[in-house]
């Protein structure tokens, strides 16, 4: 059999234009192209179509919605830009074209490409190390403002500050922020900023601007010097999305000069709401604590009532006085007893009736009449005397007598009595009770 020869692949249109797109998309990294731009058209739907061109050649680009409203700049015919854009193909039409992802002026073309270049290295060296990010101080006891001493910026910073925290001292390190002598003034006022420490944040500022205008602050020196500088500082330059290389290497970035100042301050109206807040809730749980410590108190005066000496002394003066009504008692009983035995004896001697055995007893009777009110009188110093004793005994013993001589008892919160240091602890508050009222004292 002959040979058969294979069937050609057809290609339909479609296919072949949409494999040649595959090939184009994949075969061709990002590319930077400058030309001349022709025939731009923005229909309704926000997309840019126009031409770039020169003396030899010209391609059609498309620049989507998205991406065009990132331009910063009004194109128009007959403007040089430089284009950042991939190779595709319209597959409708086959039409070969660049799809824009970035557009700018020409004349920033070098700029910018510069600009990448130090970003690359100086990231490839670390300066932009999230870990070298110092935070920003709390509640600054001064802030440093590096800028300009005539532009917006310093006095959007200044309103700022007033406006959050009036008594917030601000120093103004002015240099120029724009032109040839920008960033070694800008370097210089960083270092000195650092050398005097005068500051605790510094705010590195300027307002607006083109590329060409903020380029002080795309200059390695600027960079350098912020990662040397030993104060924290914060980028504020130009608006929100102006992006410069002093922006990557500061401790904190922020969109606008009036943001910045807002980061470095403190609120005031938020700390007296705050300091409000507190002495409120300060205010209720003191009054907790006391309307509780008042409670314990009580609590502990009812305890003492109960187990107060005195109470003791009392009864113990009530036996006293008990005791002494049974003495006197018994002492007159024992005198009637005798008085009557005396009759008694006086009875049987008028019976008796001999005389001198009547004098004899009557001599006698007075002896013993006088040694018995001696031997009573005696009997009562005695016992009067071992009452005093025990009188006094008690009152010696008394913690009353103790207060009264100047001396204090110690209780700890939970009522009990304290006898050596190691009982309490520092800070502790204790209750001395004296003779006369009572002291609350902290222990140091």
């Amino acid at each position: 059999m002959p040979d058969q020869v294979p069937e050609p692949e057809i290609y339909s249109v479609s296919r072949l234009n949409q494999t040649v797109q595959e090939h184009l998309e994949s075969g061709f990294a990002l590319l930077w192209v400058e030309g001349e731009l022709s025939n731009l058209a923005r229909p309704a739907s926000g997309h840019w179509y126009f031409s770039l061109k020169d003396a030899g050649a010209q391609v059609r680009c498309a620049l989507f919605r998205n991406r065009a409203q990132g331009v910063r700049f009004r194109p128009r015919d007959g403007m040089q830009v430089l284009a950042r854009a991939r190779i595709s193909l319209y597959v409708p039409r086959g039409d070969y074209q660049l799809i824009v992802e970035h557009l700018e002026e020409a004349g920033d073309g070098a700029l910018r490409r510069s600009f990448e270049a130090l970003h690359r290295k100086l990231e490839a060296e670390g300066l932009f190390d999230t870990a070298l990010k110092r935070p920003l101080p709390r509640f600054p006891r001064r802030v440093g403002v590096i800028t300009s001493a005539t532009g917006a910026a310093v006095r959007d910073i200044l309103a700022v500050l007033k406006r959050r925290f009036p008594a917030l001292p601000v120093m103004i390190y002015p240099v120029p922020v724009q032109g040839s002598e920008a960033a070694p003034r800008i370097a210089a006022a960083l270092e000195a900023a650092s050398a005097r420490g005068d500051c605790d944040v510094l705010i590195l500022a300027r307002g607006g601007g083109s590329l060409e205008d903020l380029w002080a602050f795309n200059e390695e020196i600027v960079a350098r010097a912020i990662r040397t500088c030993t104060i924290p500082v914060v980028s504020g330059i130009g608006h929100e999305t102006d992006i410069t290389i002093a922006d990557f290497a500061a401790d904190q970035r922020a969109p606008t000069p009036s943001v910045a100042a807002e980061l470095v301050s403190p609120d005031g109206r938020e700390l007296l709401q705050r300091v409000n807040q507190l002495e409120r809730l300060l205010s209720e749980r003191f009054s907790r604590r006391l309307q509780a410590r008042s409670q314990q108190l009580q609590a502990l005066e009812q305890r003492l009532r109960h187990q107060h000496p005195e109470r003791r002394l009392r009864a113990r003066a009530q036996r006293l006085d008990e005791l002494e009504s049974r003495l006197r008692q018994a002492l007159a009983r024992r005198m009637r007893e005798q008085r009557a035995e005396l009759a008694h004896l006086w009875t049987r001697l008028g019976r008796c009736s001999p005389q001198a055995r009547i004098t004899d007893m009557a001599q006698q009777r007075r002896d013993l009449s006088l040694r018995m009110e001696r031997a009573m009188a005696l009997r009562l110093e005695r016992l009067d005397a071992r009452v005093s004793l025990q009188a006094r005994t008690l009152h010696a013993v008394s913690p009353l007598a103790t207060l009264g001589r100047g001396y204090s008892i110690l209780l700890s919160a939970e009522g009990r009595a304290v006898r050596a240091p190691e009982q309490v602890k520092s800070g502790e508050r204790l209750e001395a009770h004296l003779a006369q009222g009572r002291l609350w004292c902290r222990v140091e």
